[in-house]
């Protein structure tokens, strides 16, 4: 009997001149059938052995067929040949899912800022950044089942065994794909309430948002944080339409406004007989004092914010504070930007050897380092033309930075984030002020420069400022709204020069802050406020 079991299983097997049952009681009819159809024997000994391949290659489809389809429909398997509640389950919470994607979508189509303001919101984030892991797991789970359903123990070893690789290569990729997401998301969140921790007044005046941007250098050689570039950006709520306001850093005497805790320090405004109190010193002094701001986040962004709404006559509703060092990880976050530089622009001076330049060119590529010193070098160049250069680095960034470079390099933007920036902006009102921002790449971009020959920092006239902004902001709303006329103040819009100042008109000179250098060409010395103004802040950055 085990000797009959043993060839069956073996046909080949049988040593030679051991016999089987059959030669122990030989038959005539047995001795026909093997001398007169020895091939009609093969064919019986082979049959099994085809039928079986057959079988693995049904076996190893149905199986391949069932992980795969779990990728792409999960559950579906379960419900065909498994747990139908499990498979149920898992099928609806899948087409549940495309169902929010596609809500997304019209939702992004149609009201962009509200999907930015889920993706700025902490309690969001954190239920995308585990629900992704919860689903990569069950992912996981539903191909262990397909691959358990799809029996392969009735498969040939070696194709168990590379049923089993594939299996676990899906695996991997779900659980690869779904950890990076979810690291993805906790980046993200991990900014947002760093940057976005609040404080600021979302409420308009005159249906405008005023947004102080401060640009910080704390050096090796210099004692504490002081702003290097004063910025507001004053951007009309409904259109986007924005004018920006550049103030010096050496601007001095400047007052306070009645209430402020620094009106009481200084009464006659920020000075000192050493002229060494001056606007970007404000920052510092009032770090310095936080007792006069207990309740402020930041004593010395909140004593700025007050003294920049007295000299401009404007509410600032937000505040936005960024390292300049720091900028140079950020621009390298997103790939660096693009700019037409006219002369070249020296990398170092003053204190420091001049190591390279920054050679002129159209659309030249710059990368953080790069575009940090062009923003900052002032070797043979006056503050004023520096400032210029800062404003123009903002333009290009807003122009530059599109939705897909954001989400593809959002992890090296976030990391880059949390060292550099800080602001007083809600969560809950990023997505209005993103929409605000896109908006804004709509429009030619107005500039206005409170420097020589409009303004000069030592002696400087704050009546005049407040009136230049005022009928700035008037002339910018008359381009989307001609019947209001009047500006803020109730006196006439001036009306629109003949043309705007071109690099055609003849510079003036250094001394009043209007030298020529790293592709700004700087407005013409006269005596009217229109030396120092831009309609589209992009014509000045791409003057030859």
């Amino acid at each position: 009997m085990i000797l009959g079991l043993v060839t069956a299983l073996f046909p080949d097997s049988r040593p030679e001149g051991f016999p089987l049952p059959s030669d122990r009681v030989p038959s005539e009819r047995s001795e026909a059938t093997s001398t007169a159809s020895p091939s009609r024997d093969r064919t019986r000994r082979r049959l099994p052995t085809a039928v079986e391949r057959s079988a693995d290659r049904v076996s190893l489809r149905r199986g391949v067929t069932g992980v795969l389809l779990t990728v792409v429909l999960p559950g579906s398997v379960q419900i065909a040949a498994g747990n139908k509640s499990v498979g149920r389950t898992a099928l609806r919470v899948w087409l549940g899912l495309w169902l929010l994607a596609a809500v997304a979508l019209v939702i992004g189509l149609v009201r962009r800022d509200v999907l930015v303001s889920l993706a700025a919101s902490g309690w969001f984030l954190v239920i995308v950044q585990y629900g992704v892991l919860v689903l990569g797991i069950a992912m996981s789970l539903l191909l262990i089942d397909a691959w358990r359903l799809g029996r392969p123990t009735d498969m040939a070893p070696r194709h168990r065994l590379g049923f089993v690789l594939l299996t676990f290569v899906l695996i991997g990729a779900v659980m690869t794909a779904s950890v990076v997401v979810s690291r993805t998301v906790a980046s993200h969140r991990a900014l947002v309430d760093h940057l976005f921790a609040g404080g600021g007044d979302s409420t308009t005046e005159t249906g405008r948002y005023n947004i102080l941007l401060l640009g910080a250098d704390a050096g090796d050689s210099r004692v504490g944080l002081r702003p290097d570039s004063i910025t507001v950006a004053s951007v009309a709520a409904d259109t986007g339409r924005t004018v920006l306001f550049s103030l010096p850093r050496n601007l001095e005497d400047v007052p306070f406004p009645d209430g402020s805790p620094m009106k009481q320090e200084f009464p006659d405004g920020f000075t000192c007989e050493n002229h060494e109190c001056m606007l970007n010193g404000i920052y510092t002094w009032a770090s310095e004092h936080p007792e006069l701001y207990p309740d402020a986040d930041d004593p010395g962004a909140q004593a700025t914010k007050e003294a920049v709404e007295n000299l401009l006559g404007l509410k600032i509703n937000y505040y936005a504070m960024v390292d300049l060092k720091g900028f140079e990880s950020l621009i390298d976050a997103v790939g660096g930007i693009r700019m037409d530089i006219n002369e070249r622009v020296p990398i170092g001076g003053g204190t420091s050897p001049i190591s390279g330049w920054i050679e002129p060119g159209e659309n030249v590529h710059l990368d953080g380092f790069h575009a940090l010193w062009f923003a900052r070098s002032r070797e043979g160049a006056s503050d004023y033309v520096r400032m210029e250069r800062q404003k123009c680095v903002m333009a290009a960034m807003l122009q530059q930075l599109d939705p897909v470079t954001v989400l593809t390099k959002f992890s090296d933007i976030a990391k880059a984030g949390e060292e550099i920036a800080v602001t007083d902006v809600p969560q809950s009102k990023t997505g209005g002020l993103v929409e605000l921002a896109m908006k804004a790449r709509d429009h030619k971009i107005s500039s206005v420069a409170f420097t020589p020959p409009l303004i000069y920092p030592g002696s400087p006239d704050f009546a005049k400022m407040r009136e230049v902004v005022a009928n700035r902001i008037a002339k910018s709303e008359a381009k989307d709204h001609p019947s209001a006329t009047p500006t803020p103040d109730g006196s006439p819009t001036p009306t629109e020069p003949s043309s705007p100042p071109t690099s055609a008109n003849p510079p003036s000179s250094p001394s009043d802050g209007g030298a020529t250098s790293g592709g700004i060409s700087s407005p013409p010395s006269a005596s009217s406020s229109q030396g120092n103004e831009s309609e589209d802040l992009d014509e000045v950055c791409r003057a030859r």
